[in-house]
């Protein structure tokens, strides 16, 4: 059975709906209104293999923080509710990804406890329409409504677009792994017997 969720959050300054399909392929369908944060979120699909619709009609007249913040609270949650009570998973996973002259390292845990953990630094406030500051508030976003510990650090690079892009893969690598079934997990993998 695949794990989905279909989230819609609604305020005065944005208007989202998302689907969700952790056993997807990588189909995107993606239109926030800021070009370069669709291109983020093309890559997490793709390379996750998670199926994502995110749309957005956003305040982006006044900028892009309310538009990203908010899909990041609408993924956080669309996550949490399609990994349901996470039985058989395997709950942690990791990954280091090379992008050119750039290395990221992310590392998440579905434990149920929201932590984010972010370092990286830029060196230009924008990559396209998307305020480089606003990359933390939206995995912060994403950590806190998923319930999960995220960890993203750049070990080094130079390039903001690159920084930025290979984040939004390595967290989507990292949470695929996370998210598998492993056969010999009969329960959930904690010793408190829930997460």
């Amino acid at each position: 059975m695949e794990r989905t969720a279909n989230i819609t959050r609604e305020t005065s300054e944005t208007k989202i709906s998302c689907r969700l399909n952790l056993d997807g392929t990588g189909k995107a369908d993606i239109d926030t209104g800021v070009a370069f944060f669709d291109h983020m979120l093309n890559g997490f699909a793709r390379h996750g293999l998670f199926d994502l619709a995110m749309h957005c009609d956003g305040d982006t007249e006044v900028d892009c923080h309310h538009t990203i913040e908010d899909c990041g609270i609408v993924l956080g949650t669309a996550i949490r509710e399609s990994a349901g009570n996470k039985k058989g998973i395997r709950r942690f996973g990791s990954c280091l990804l090379p992008m050119d002259e750039t290395l990221i390292l992310c590392a998440v845990d579905l434990s149920g406890r929201p932590y984010l953990v972010f370092d990286a630094s830029f060196g230009s406030d924008r990559v396209g329409g998307m305020d480089t500051q606003m990359a933390k508030e939206f995995f912060y976003a994403v950590s806190y409504s998923a319930a999960m510990n995220l960890h993203l650090k750049e070990m080094y690079g130079e390039n903001d677009h690159h920084i930025l892009e290979a984040m939004f893969k390595a967290f989507a690598k990292s949470l695929d792994a996370a998210v598998q079934y492993d056969p010999r997990i009969t329960d959930v993998l904690s010793t408190k017997g829930s997460l």
